[in-house]
């Protein structure tokens, strides 16, 4: 069963919800609120979003990715999770691992 757009967003919004409880270690501030996902698209339980760690080489640039993923994947409806990882000096790496774990 197809799910629709107010399905959609609804499921959006719990993830959200979600995401402001990955806190990052360094700064004690989630990372909702740091801006450090952007591009979150929901689709029949398909999530994609971008993460943008807080520097290029923040030492918790992975631990932080791979909760995340783990968050998301927890929330009722989510399907599948595809994170692209931008600006980190490891993202390809990142992206590859990320990608592995799907």
């Amino acid at each position: 069963m197809k799910m629709s757009e107010k399905d959609d967003e609804e499921l959006k919004n719990r993830i959200l919800h979600v995401l402001k409880g990955v806190i990052d270690p360094e700064t004690l501030i989630d990372v909702v609120t740091m801006n450090l996902i952007t591009n979150l698209e929901v689709k029949d339980g398909n999530v994609e979003l971008v993460f943008r760690p807080s520097a290029p080489t923040c030492p918790l640039g992975v631990q932080l990715a791979y909760s995340i993923k783990t968050a998301v994947k927890r929330v009722e409806g989510v399907k599948k999770v595809h994170i692209t990882v931008v600006d980190f000096i490891m993202a390809n790496e990142l992206n590859k691992m990320l990608e592995e774990d799907e």
